[in-house]
């Protein structure tokens, strides 16, 4: 990217792998100090019993070009995420970009009622995807906004137009995705006084380092996974969501996309940004217009 973030600090709540983790890592490629938050360390792992750790994340980031600062925090833990943001405060005495992608759910039932659903794991799934969310704006906010410009990002699966009119997965993971889009709405309604911006956004079919295990592959030769899964084709590496973030972080007309609900896909034609293969898979477009119309899996003006 032309433009820097240098002297800029970044949270990124939720970063030890996936899309978290490729937003900071980009973040970090544009010279952004990035706090990096998670449960799995090097010496602890989270429910998920997934190998990746912050401080990887932390080190991703260093290597790109940024300042990485890993941080153990359970963002249900209020006590913990008040320390955080203090720490940020001490250390930075400021924040100016606020990335909610905490998850971090072991355990999907698919197109499961909400009678048929383990209500356990129902509950726990909201208290993951959205309680996570709001306890981080509750205490990550005040210190944002002290310094005008400042971005909060609530990343979902999903935009609100595809949200609203197709169910997703399950009575809890519908409720969680869409509850997250509507709070970069309200987000959006409560910052605007304070010169500040918050928006929804979505990556693609990500290919997380758990999607990319589930189907055998590395992000090297991802492609032969869509013998198996055709509309695989349409996927998208975690870096490419994170120049979104990035590309965001850098515009600073910014606010024209206060509330809105964004996906990488659309960004990258606004911003210019690529995937790391150098297209730009317009993953949510796609799926409206070739996976859920039945057609055969076809990216040609899709990617």
């Amino acid at each position: 990217m032309d433009a820097s973030l240098a002297g800029k600090v970044a949270l990124v709540a939720g970063a030890t792998r996936g899309a978290g983790r490729g937003i900071a890592v980009q973040l970090g490629a544009a010279r952004a100090t990035v706090y990096v938050t998670g449960r799995t360390t090097r010496s602890e792992r989270s429910e998920m019993q997934r190998p990746e750790t912050i401080e990887e994340t932390a080190a991703l980031v260093d290597s790109a070009g940024g300042r990485g600062i890993a941080v153990q925090v359970d963002h249900l833990v209020p006590d913990q995420v008040r320390e955080l943001v203090a720490r940020i405060d001490r250390e930075q005495g400021a924040l100016h970009l606020l990335v909610n992608d905490i998850w971090g759910a072991t355990e999907m039932e698919w197109n499961a009622t909400v009678w048929e659903s383990t209500l356990d794991l129902g509950l726990r799934t909201l208290r993951l995807g959205v309680d996570t969310h709001a306890i981080t704006s509750h205490f990550a906010i005040p210190l944002l906004i002290r310094t005008p410009g400042g971005l909060v990002v609530e990343v979902t699966d999903g935009t609100d137009e595809y949200n609203a009119a197709n169910y997703r997965v399950s009575f809890f993971y519908d409720l969680a995705k869409a509850a997250v889009g509507r709070m970069a709405f309200a987000l959006a309604h409560e910052l605007r006084t304070h010169g500040a911006t918050a928006v929804s956004l979505t990556p693609g079919w990500l290919r997380s380092e758990a999607m990319l295990e589930a189907y055998g592959v590395a992000e090297a030769n991802w492609r032969d996974a869509t013998a198996r899964s055709p509309h695989f084709a349409i996927s998208e590496s975690p870096a490419f969501v994170g120049r979104a973030v990035a590309a965001l972080a850098l515009d600073p007309d910014v606010s024209r996309w206060n509330g809105k609900s964004l996906s990488s896909g659309q960004l990258a034609k606004v911003y210019g940004f690529t995937d790391l293969d150098g297209s730009q898979p317009d993953a949510w477009r796609y799926v409206t217009e070739v996976q859920d119309a039945g057609r055969p899996a076809d990216t040609t003006g899709y990617r």
